[in-house]
This record gives C-alpha cells, sequence and structure tokens, in this order.
C-alpha cells in the first residue's frame, strides 16, 4: 500500500477518492488564516496545551454542548488513540462492528484490550442493538459508534441511537460517538444529547472543513472526563497553532460554504451511480450516503478489489481503496470511493470505473 501512497503523491494528477479527504472549496478566509499566523511567525512558540479558547468555543457551539468540556489533538484520530489508552485497559473489551475504522481497533489491541468486530455488513449496515446484547460482557467498557459509518456511509436514526444509549446506560458502558463526516448528514443525532454523561465525542475538521494536512481535532465529553484525561494526552504540548487558525477561519465561515459542498457531494454520489448501475455485478450497499464516502459492492462480479485498486490508479490515475483496509470478514466484497472531491474528477471515475470492471471480467 505504500508505494500506491507513494505514486499517488507524487502525481498531482490522482484523483483522491481513496481517503475521504474534502477537496471542494470552502472560504478563502481559511487560507487568509493560514497566511497571517506564518507572517506573524505565530509558529515560533508552544501554543496553549488545551487549545486556542476561540477554537474550542466554536466546537461547542457547532455541537451545541455548551456543557462539555474538550482537549484539541492532532486529529481525531489522536484523540482515540488516546481515548482507548485511558479507557479500555489491558482485559478490558470494546463493542466493534466490522466494517470498521479499523486503526482504533489497532489502538485499543495495543493496550490489551479485546475488540467485538460484530459483522455489520447486512441488513441496514450498522448496529443492532440485539447484538450489541449479546456481545456486552463484564469485561465491556464502551461502544465504539461510528455515525455516520466509515466505510458505508451509513447513519443512525434517533430512534437506534437513543436505544444504543440506553443499552449503555443499562451496563454503565462509555459511548464513542465518532463523528467525522456528521455534516454531511443532515438528520444526524448527537449521543451527546441523549447519553451527556457517558459520550465521549470524537470531532474532527479533517473531512468537513478541508483542513486533513494540518491535523486537527478534538476529544469532547463531561467536563470531569476531559479534566482526568488532559494530563494524559500525547498533545501535552499543544497542536500546530497554524492548524487551529485556519480550523477557527474554516468554523466561523461554515454557514457560508458547508450548503454548497453537501450539495456538490450529493450530485458526485448520484454520478457515481449511474456508473455503477451500467456494471453487472456491482451495486451499493448503501444509498445514498450519510457521509462523504460509499462502498461499491463487487461481490457478485469477478474482480478482485486489489485488482480494481490497482488498474483505477496505475492505468487511470484514480485512487480509491480496496476493502480490506476496513473489513477483515468482508473486505473482498468491496471498493471504498469517496465523492467530496470537484465533479469534474468524479466524470473521471464515472467514465473509468465500467471499463476497468469490463477488463476484469
Amino acid at each position: 500500500m505504500s508505494k500506491d501512497f507513494d505514486y499517488a503523491h507524487a502525481n498531482k494528477n490522482v484523483v483522491w477518492m481513496s481517503q475521504n479527504t474534502n477537496h471542494l472549496p470552502t472560504h478563502s478566509a481559511i487560507q487568509k488564516a493560514i497566511r497571517k499566523a506564518a507572517d506573524e511567525r505565530e509558529y515560533t512558540k508552544y501554543p496553549l496545551a488545551s487549545g486556542l479558547p476561540q477554537l474550542k468555543n466554536l466546537i461547542l457551539e457547532d455541537l451545541g454542548l455548551p456543557d462539555h468540556d474538550l482537549h484539541i489533538t492532532n486529529g481525531g484520530t489522536e484523540a482515540l488513540y488516546c481515548l482507548m489508552r485511558h479507557i479500555q485497559p489491558r482485559g478490558s473489551e470494546m463493542i466493534t462492528s466490522d466494517p470498521s475504522y479499523f486503526v482504533v481497533h489497532k489502538f485499543a489491541k495495543l493496550g490489551g484490550a479485546k475488540c467485538t468486530d460484530i459483522p455489520i455488513y447486512h441488513g441496514n449496515y450498522r448496529f443492532d442493538v440485539e447484538d450489541i446484547k449479546e456481545a456486552i460482557t463484564p469485561d465491556s467498557k464502551s461502544i465504539f459508534l461510528i455515525d455516520p459509518i466509515n466505510p458505508l456511509g451509513s447513519t443512525y436514526p434517533k430512534d437506534e441511537k437513543r436505544a444504543i444509549c440506553e443499552v449503555a446506560e443499562d451496563h454503565d458502558l462509555w459511548v464513542i460517538d465518532d463523528i467525522t463526516y456528521r455534516d454531511f448528514a443532515p438528520e444526524h443525532t448527537l449521543a451527546a444529547n441523549l447519553l451527556p454523561e457517558k459520550t465521549i465525542t470524537a470531532y474532527s475538521v479533517s473531512k468537513n472543513c478541508g483542513l486533513a494536512g494540518l491535523r486537527v481535532g478534538s476529544l469532547v465529553g463531561p467536563k470531569e472526563f476531559i479534566r482526568d484525561i488532559r494530563g494524559t494526552m500525547v498533545s501535552d504540548l499543544g497542536i500546530s497553532v497554524v492548524g487551529q487558525r485556519a480550523a477557527v477561519a474554516a468554523l466561523e465561515t461554515k454557514p457560508d460554504w458547508l450548503p454548497g459542498l453537501v450539495d456538490t457531494a450529493v450530485k458526485n454520489q448520484g454520478l457515481i451511480k449511474n456508473a455503477v448501475d451500467k456494471v453487472d455485478g456491482a451495486e451499493l450497499p448503501v444509498y445514498p450516503s450519510a457521509a462523504s464516502m460509499m462502498v461499491i459492492d463487487i461481490a457478485e462480479h469477478n474482480a478482485n478489489p486489489q485488482d480494481i485498486q490497482d488498474k483505477l490508479l496505475y492505468e487511470n490515475d484514480i485512487f480509491v481503496r480496496g476493502g480490506n483496509y476496513v473489513s477483515t470478514k468482508f473486505g473482498d466484497n468491496f471498493i471504498r470511493v469517496s465523492f467530496s472531491i470537484p465533479t469534474q474528477e468524479v466524470e473521471r471515475f464515472v467514465e473509468a470505473f465500467p471499463k476497468v470492471m469490463e477488463e476484469l471480467s
């Protein structure tokens, strides 16, 4: 996989549909904030360890959680790493799914915890509350709830999320609400609004605000919990002040750019569906997607996901991901494609995908 990323980074013509990063326009204020921070050489000193107060206030305002606290981290992934070290000790268990964002599973296992990896590649393509109940043991500490779900693009209706939170409350479990793609899901419900005293929200500006390269995220939770975990965070000297200034500008201007961005993403996934519909043996298990990515199931086609990925990348300069990155049990069944990119780049995929699948049939 490293050679794929080496190739993609070295080739400016590559269409990035592999990491769900947002390449759509946001607001010029972001670039201005980056330049200002650089011109004033703000990077010469360590920033506040817990994050810029202005950014913290904007995140809590964005979430509508004024009674919570947070710690700014180097992206949402670092937030989840630190969280695993804090709440999943050796011998504990975390309720997880397959498919999922497996990096977090790895973090839990590094500390000696176990993951349930409940299969969700069927039905509504999300946790069933009864499966969660069956998976809980005396060693369970948390439910890792990705919503919307990477890689599937499914999301939880409010009643289902409430039911999961009620199970967590009954068993004194933490709900880890990874909401990275929340802004692409208009009907999204925060677990923190349903179970505020036992929900930890993983927040990121990488995908919604298009700031993946600046690494800004946060861990949001009850004030007492954040106070306790703050001393264990990796980022005890703060994170990039340039990234934080960019995040402030992005959140301040969010009402100006987010609606247009979401409209473009909806249009783009419609174009992808049209291309998939042309291929025998390919389908979209979840459509429309509530995230910035979707899964294309190719189980009824005889192509291998890795072959599709390689052919699209090295012959067409289009970078998608095979399913094994996000699923142990079902990775051979699908590829993942993201669509938070310019429409003309999606159109390149639309043209190439049916041809590649025909060549591999």
